[in-house]
């Protein structure tokens, strides 16, 4: 039996599939189709998210050009030194903290950037800098992301 027993979740707006057992099941294809969102909605949604967030290509081309942000890897130290974005400084989202930050100009943009998609530690120093009332935006895809792209890492020497 296919669920046609749809739930979504008032936070998160998410589609929870149950059977009327309570057991989970895959849903038929027919059962989750949703319209999309009007145009205007859907623009205002993506191009809020450039304010967050940048990609990979264009930290590169950035980088090469004479960047106009620090790039953080907020990764381990040992992560870093087995392979890093050229260019990047390795500050641990958990060491972010003011008196580390008065480095740079309170104006200093920064771009955050962890293992890849399955890594919140972007997020994280990203949520650490905004609350330290710095600019800041993630690098989505991060180490994976740049491998994908066909750029390098660096590695330290040992």
């Amino acid at each position: 039996m296919i669920c046609t027993h749809i739930v979504i979740c008032a936070n998160c707006k998410s589609q929870n599939y149950r059977c009327i057992s309570g057991e989970r099941r895959a849903p038929d294809v027919s059962c989750y189709r949703s319209s999309p969102a009007p145009s205007v909605v859907a623009q205002a949604h993506f191009a809020a998210a450039f304010a967050f967030e940048t990609d990979c290509w264009d930290v590169h081309d950035a980088l090469a050009k004479g960047a106009d942000f620090v790039l953080l890897d907020v990764r381990s130290p040992a992560l870093y030194a087995k392979g890093h974005v050229p260019g990047a400084i390795n500050l641990p989202h958990g060491k972010i903290i003011a008196s580390k930050m008065t480095e740079w100009p309170a104006d200093t943009v920064f771009v955050t950037y962890c293992a890849g998609p399955h890594c919140n530690g972007a997020a994280r120093g990203a949520l650490r800098l905004a609350e330290l009332g710095r600019p800041v935006k993630i690098m989505a895809g991060g180490v994976m992301g740049w491998l994908d792209e066909g750029f390098t890492l660096q590695v330290d020497a040992s």
